[in-house]
């Protein structure tokens, strides 16, 4: 059976503000998540949303909340966001002392649990952890770098996103593989041919200036399926 693939706007590229308006857009376009970026500016150079706003959000909206904490502080912006209601958070493996201990965290609240990790960092990091996770959070650039242009996908972006699909092949899970940065209409076939089945959405997908909403997904639709037409190779 072939596995869907999830679409997943980044909140931060959408008109700020007048957020309500824009997340509606999205939902009568049919998208199946909103992805919003949680930062404390330490982590990584930005804070796009605070905490206030994303809670407003919630009310606004029935559509599902994929939460990316990007933060020194993991422990407390996870209570936070849990106590909003969301149903996925993710958290960075870099900067997490107590992994093991976060994950059970967030299941324990109904709430899937996944683990981030910026370009350079292994995937042996997951050799224990990978079974309790629901999602891999691949950072195919640096996070909070989307506003420098010369910022580049890592040259081994796919061939990341392929050993991570084969190694959850080999232990026969089910875990998503979500990959965040400059994924584009050019690079989903490559990215979904890798193993890549969630991706985030920014200004080089879904809100690409001088086409309207409807007009960007209709190009994304056809980017995805075509990234379907072809299986990785090891498959």
């Amino acid at each position: 059976m072939e596995k869907k693939i999830i679409t997943s706007p980044s909140i931060m590229c959408a008109d700020l503000l007048n957020l309500e308006t824009s997340v509606k857009a999205l939902e009568d376009i049919g998208i199946d998540a909103l992805h919003i970026d949680v930062i404390d500016a330490s982590f990584s150079p930005s804070m796009p949303l605070g905490l206030d706003t994303i809670k407003r959000l919630r009310a606004k909206t029935s559509l599902d909340f994929d939460v990316h904490i990007m933060s020194t502080n993991n422990d407390w912006f996870i209570e936070q966001i849990l106590a909003i209601g969301v149903q996925q958070i993710s958290f960075h493996y870099e900067t997490s002392l107590h992994a093991d201990r976060l994950v059970n965290l967030i299941k324990r609240k109904g709430v899937r649990a996944g683990l981030a990790l910026n370009p350079a960092t292994s995937l042996s990091c997951l050799d224990y952890l990978l079974p309790q996770l629901d999602q891999v959070l691949l950072m195919l650039i640096n996070p909070g770098f989307a506003g420098d242009a010369g910022e580049k996908q890592a040259a081994y972006s796919e061939q990341k996103i392929s050993d991570l699909a084969a190694l959850i092949r080999q232990r026969k899970l089910s875990t998503e593989i979500q990959v965040d940065g400059r994924v584009s209409l050019e690079s989903i076939p490559h990215l979904i041919r890798a193993g890549a089945t969630n991706l985030v959405l920014g200004s080089t997908s879904l809100y690409i200036p001088g086409r309207s909403l409807l007009e960007n997904k209709k190009l994304l639709d056809a980017a995805i399926q075509n990234g379907k037409l072809e299986k990785p190779e090891s498959m």
